[in-house]
C-alpha cells in the first residue's frame, strides 16, 4: 500500500471529524501537533511518529486534482494528506484508516482508490516502541548527517508545503534531500526545479542497476549515508540503460517554454502577476486558472492577492506556481536596488498535432516591452509530455525560436548596434519609440543551429561598441 493517502472531501475536516479519524489507531496512541500546529501526528508508544496528517487545503482550481493524482474531483474540494512512516509496518494501513474515516464522515473519496479503511488498525507496542531519533525530521524516511531521504510513490510527485519545508530545513543545515521513487513516477515542474543541482537528487529505483539519478541518468549507490554516483577504476560514471529508453507516452509531444524577466518601480500602485497573465492570454487565449506557493495549487487567479502576499514577504523573495490547462508557470518575485523583478518561466504542453502559438510571440514581446517593463525574453521548443510531468528519461534539448531585448538593454547596447547583429536576421523594433525593444526571430524549432545563432547574438549584444 502506498504510504501517501489523501482524503478529498466537499466539507472542511473540522475538529470533530479529525478526532474520529485519528481514533483509527485506538486510544493507546498519542497525538501531537508540529510545524506550528499545521501537522498532527499519531505517535507510537515510544513517541515515534506513525502517521502525519497535514493541514487541509481548500483546492479551488479546476483540474488541479486531476493533474497531480490522475483522478477527477469537483472543485472546490478539501485535500487532506496523510503520510505514513516506513519504520512501522502498520503505519501504511493506519494512514489509510485515517483518510478513510475522514471521507466516510464528510462524504468524500480517498486516493488512491481502495486505500481508505473505516475499521480500526491495531498497532503493536513492540513495533512502535523505538523513540524517534533526536532531531529527526517528521515523516522523513531516513536521515543521516548529510542527507534526508524521502520515499514516494504516486503518479506525480508534487512540491507540497510539507516537502518545501523539508527542502528549507535540509538546506538550512547544509544537507541534501534525496527523493526515491519507482521508475513509473513523474516529478512536477516545480519539484524538478527545486531539485536542480547538487546536493539534492531524484533517485529512481531500477531492477538492472539498483538506482540511478532521474535527472542525469548516472547510476547511483548508497555510500557513506548518501546516494552518490558509482565510479569505475578510472573515476568515471556511467548512465543507466533505462535513462536512455524513449518514453512512448510522450512520442511527438512538445513544450513551448517562455522565460522572461520584468522590472518595475517599487511603488504602492504596483500590481504583480500582470505580465504572467498577459503571456498566458497571448499564448492560450485565456487567463491562468490559479496560483499558490505549493502544490496542489489552491487559489483562483488573482493578481491583487498575489501582490499582497509578495509585498508582505518583502524583502525576502516569493516563489509562486501558476497553473492552467496544459500550462504552468514558475514565478520568482524579488526586491532589488532598481525596484521589483518578476522572473517567469511559462511552459505550455502540446500534443503531436497541436499547432504551436509561435506567431503570437512577437505580439507578446511588444506587449511586455510596451507595458510591463520587459528586461529580456527567450522562447524555446523541445520534446516533453503534454501534461508537463518530468519523467526519469533522457529527453532532447529544446531549440530557441526567439529572443527579445527590452528597452533598457537596447539603450545600453545602443539601438544602432543592437539592430545589426552579424547574422542573417533582422530584429523587429517594438514598444515605444523613445525606448524601443527588439524582437529577434531565431527559427521554427527545427534547426539545431539556432543555438549557435543565439550565442552569436548574445555575444554581439554584450560587446562594447
Amino acid at each position: 500500500m502506498t504510504k501517501d493517502v489523501i482524503a478529498l472531501t466537499p466539507a472542511m475536516p473540522d475538529t470533530a471529524a479529525l478526532l474520529v479519524a485519528l481514533a483509527a489507531g485506538g486510544t493507546e496512541l498519542d497525538a501531537a501537533a508540529t510545524a506550528d500546529g499545521a501537522v498532527i501526528q499519531l505517535l507510537g508508544a515510544g513517541g515515534r511518529p506513525l502517521v502525519s496528517v497535514e493541514a487541509p487545503v481548500l483546492v479551488q482550481v479546476p483540474g488541479e486534482v486531476e493533474r497531480l493524482l490522475g483522478t477527477s474531483a469537483r472543485t472546490p474540494v478539501w485535500w487532506t494528506e496523510t503520510r505514513a512512516s516506513t519504520a512501522v509496518p502498520e503505519a501504511a494501513e493506519l494512514a489509510g484508516a485515517v483518510a478513510g474515516r475522514l471521507a466516510e464522515v464528510l462524504g468524500g473519496a480517498v486516493w488512491p482508490p481502495g486505500a481508505g479503511r473505516v475499521t480500526a488498525v491495531e498497532v503493536g507496542s513492540a513495533a512502535s516502541a523505538a523513540p524517534a531519533p533526536v532531531g529527526a525530521l517528521p515523516t522523513v524516511d531516513v536521515v543521516t548527517e548529510s542527507t534526508a531521504v524521502v520515499l514516494a510513490d504516486r503518479p506525480v510527485i508534487p512540491l507540497t508545503a510539507w516537502l518545501s519545508d523539508v527542502l528549507r530545513t535540509t538546506a538550512g543545515f547544509g544537507a541534501a534531500l534525496h527523493i526515491v521513487t519507482p521508475a513509473h513516477c513523474r516529478l512536477s515542474l516545480p519539484l524538478r526545479t527545486a531539485l536542480t543541482g547538487a546536493p539534492n537528487r531524484w533517485v529512481v529505483q531500477d531492477p538492472d542497476c539498483g538506482y540511478y539519478d532521474g535527472l542525469s541518468g548516472a547510476v547511483l549507490s548508497w555510500q557513506d549515508g548518501t546516494f552518490a554516483p558509482v565510479r569505475d577504476a578510472a573515476g568515471k560514471t556511467r548512465a543507466a540503460a533505462a535513462f536512455g529508453r524513449a518514453d512512448a507516452a510522450e512520442a511527438g509531444e512538445r513544450r513551448l517554454t517562455v522565460s522572461f524577466r520584468t522590472e518595475h518601480p517599487a511603488d504602492g500602485e504596483l500590481l504583480l502577476g500582470r505580465s504572467v497573465e498577459a503571456a498566458w492570454r497571448a499564448l492560450t487565449g485565456e487567463p491562468p486558472a490559479g496560483w499558490g506557493t505549493a502544490e496542489p495549487v489552491n487559489l483562483p487567479w488573482s493578481p491583487r492577492q498575489l501582490t499582497g502576499l509578495a509585498r508582505g514577504r518583502m524583502p525576502e523573495p516569493t516563489l509562486l506556481t501558476v497553473v492552467g490547462p496544459d500550462a504552468l508557470a514558475l514565478v520568482r518575485v524579488s526586491r532589488t536596488a532598481a525596484g521589483v523583478e518578476e522572473d517567469v518561466t511559462l511552459t505550455l504542453g502540446h500534443g503531436p498535432s497541436d499547432p504551436l502559438p509561435l506567431p503570437a510571440l512577437a505580439g507578446l514581446a511588444e506587449t511586455l516591452v510596451d507595458g510591463h517593463g520587459l528586461v529580456s525574453m527567450l522562447a524555446s521548443v523541445g520534446p516533453g509530455r503534454r501534461d508537463l510531468g518530468v519523467v526519469p528519461r533522457l529527453t532532447g534539448a529544446p531549440l530557441p525560436v526567439s529572443f527579445t531585448l527590452g528597452g533598457a538593454g537596447v539603450a545600453e547596447a545602443t539601438l544602432t548596434h543592437a539592430r545589426r547583429p552579424p547574422l542573417a536576421l533582422r530584429p523587429v523594433q517594438i514598444g515605444p519609440a523613445h525606448r524601443p525593444g527588439l524582437h529577434y526571430p531565431l527559427g521554427d524549432a527545427t534547426d539545431p543551429a539556432a543555438w549557435d545563432t543565439l550565442s552569436t547574438l548574445l555575444t554581439h549584444l554584450r560587446a562594447t561598441v
